[in-house]
């Protein structure tokens, strides 16, 4: 009988494959090392403050900033925790008329950007427009109506506008709780109000804070709707004192201080978490839910209707008629090289996104050591940044590129070539990348983990080295998990508004630049057909966490 021996591997292949993996891993570094820079150089920026334009804001504006974030965030979450977690229960745990309809309708208020509701909600219910308009009409002109340019009517878009993030993830970690937990509180003697509260909803909590945290950071980053509104922020602090002021580095202070917000916030809700730990059992039978009845299901209905027309419905159907009565004007070959820009951005973006996430991803696989954790973790950090402090970020990075460049130019040629980098597709690229690398990374990392360990380790025995591995085995395995970070990433930058508009090159308009400037001067139809295209590709990602959340 003969028996098989392992051979032992050569030393010089041994090296090879160490040297190997060290530069994967340095590549990985390199990476982390492009998302960190920009907030490197934010940070040093409070080494020389611009003390005229600071005396300025503190003078007018730096209170009203602070108080303005402060209310955001409070009424924002607010209210998308309460119809969030709300909707979710309803669809979840509760039987009623529709609930399969609502069940995924609730999550089509995503594919519309928030500066899109924005801008709906005050085309149609300002003083000259048609609501109020119709409303005097049949009234008289002494009908009152709740201003929509006010505070109020801000929290009240963005609320509808970020609700979907929590009504997502809570919905999820409901259906996902073990059903036998419920029918232990039945049996104790809980109805479906003392279940839901002592209960579903404190094993939901990680769940229910992480949609929260979402709506709160998007909250934050926001640009276009707060514009909208006139309701001054410090991302519209930031644009006012670089395109205002022309001071760049006041711009890179004021981004510091809302990544402050940002940090605190994040700290907070693990401070209010504490040592808490949750365990839940997957559910693995058929729901109990609660059967609504008569004015109680009617009352389900209701709510639920009134939120998907309102955040959904209604600003979809006005864009499109606003969009139907001046296409014959505005789909012309200006509009053409909007959307042509866009799906330029879009499209490079996503790919080098999606490699980049596909490298960091592969490393931590090869070497998932505690150094190639931490680069995964900067690498993924740009999510968290709004797009306007990127967009300072970057610039501030370029220009100091640009400088040194012309120096050595200079030093060489006796003449200086001016802005090589700075105002360039490649910085508004960059700002993508670091921006969305988290968005890529998600999708194409819960890829490799549905690929067995074995397999590599079959085809790495077999001689394969590790480009190979990638090369012929993991990516067409990885498919799936590659096409959705392709088609988030490129859907996020067709969205994405405040970067866009601070980074770009003269002359080139995007279709969210082209709303921003539209409904800068209260062209409300000619913004619609943009809007109405970013709609559409929007709906594409909301398809795709439908149809996962079914399965």
């Amino acid at each position: 009988m003969s028996t098989a021996t392992a051979t032992p591997t050569p030393a010089g292949i041994g090296a090879w494959l160490n040297v190997n993996i060290g530069l994967w891993r340095l590549a990985s570094l390199m990476v982390a090392a492009v998302v960190a820079a920009p907030l490197l150089v934010l940070a040093m920026a409070w080494l020389t403050p611009d003390t005229e334009v600071w005396r300025h804001l503190s003078d007018t504006l730096l209170l009203g900033l602070v108080r303005n974030t402060l209310v955001l965030l409070v009424s924002v979450g607010s209210g998308v925790l309460l119809l969030g977690v709300g909707l979710a229960w309803l669809t979840a745990m509760c039987d009623f008329p529709g609930r399969n309809f609502f069940d995924w309708a609730l999550m089509l208020p995503l594919a519309v950007p928030a500066y899109v509701l924005a801008f709906v909600a005050v085309g149609v219910l300002d003083f000259s427009g048609p609501v109020q308009s119709v409303l005097r009409q049949w009234l008289g002109t002494s009908v009152w109506f709740p201003p929509i340019r006010s505070e109020g009517g801000v929290i009240a878009v963005m609320v509808l506008a970020f609700y979907p993030y929590v009504y997502m993830l809570a919905r999820s970690a409901f259906l996902n709780q073990g059903h036998h937990m419920l029918e232990t509180a039945r049996v104790l003697g809980l109805n479906a109000w003392a279940a839901f509260f002592r209960v579903t909803v404190p094993v939901a909590r990680p769940a229910i804070a992480a949609g929260v945290a979402l709506a709160l950071m998007e909250t934050l980053a926001d640009f276009g709707a707060v514009s909208v509104f006139n309701y001054d922020t410090f991302t519209t602090a930031i644009y006012k004192a670089w395109f205002g002021f022309f001071s760049l580095g006041a711009a890179a202070q004021l981004a510091m201080l809302l990544l402050l917000f940002i940090a605190t916030a994040v700290y907070a809700e693990q401070r209010l978490r504490g040592g808490s730990r949750y365990h839940v059992n997957l559910n693995t039978g058929e729901i109990l839910r609660y059967r609504l009845k008569g004015t109680r299901a009617l009352a389900a209905v209701c709510a639920a209707s009134v939120v998907l027309l309102l955040a959904f419905v209604l600003p979809v159907s006005q864009l499109a008629l606003w969009a139907w009565g001046v296409i014959g004007e505005e789909l012309d070959a200006r509009y053409l090289s909007f959307f042509g820009n866009t799906l330029f951005l879009g499209a490079i973006a996503a790919v080098l996104t999606t490699v980049a996430a596909l490298l960091l991803s592969y490393t931590h696989r090869l070497k998932p050591d505690p150094i190639t954790q931490v680069a995964v973790r900067i690498s993924t950090l740009g999510y968290a940044l709004p797009g306007s402090v990127l967009a300072v970020g970057v610039m501030m990075s370029f220009v100091w590129v640009d400088q040194h460049i012309n120096s050595a130019i200079q030093w060489l040629t006796g003449e200086a070539w001016g802005a090589v980098l700075t105002g360039s597709v490649f910085s508004l690229l960059l700002a993508y990348v670091v921006r969305f690398m988290a968005v890529a990374y998600g999708p194409v990392d819960s890829a490799f983990d549905r690929i067995k360990p074995s397999i590599l380790q079959v085809a790495r025995c077999l001689g394969a080295g590790n480009m190979e591995i990638l090369r012929r085995l993991s990516i067409p395995m990885l498919r799936t998990g590659l096409l959705s970070a392709l088609l988030l990433v490129f859907v996020e930058v067709m969205k994405e508004m405040p970067a866009t508009l601070l980074l770009r090159p003269f002359g080139w308009t995007t279709l969210a630049t082209r709303i921003f400037e539209m409904t800068s001067e209260g062209e409300w139809e000619r913004a619609a057909l943009p809007a109405v295209t970013l709609v559409l590709a929007g709906l594409l990602p909301v398809v795709l966490i439908v149809r996962r959340s079914a399965k």
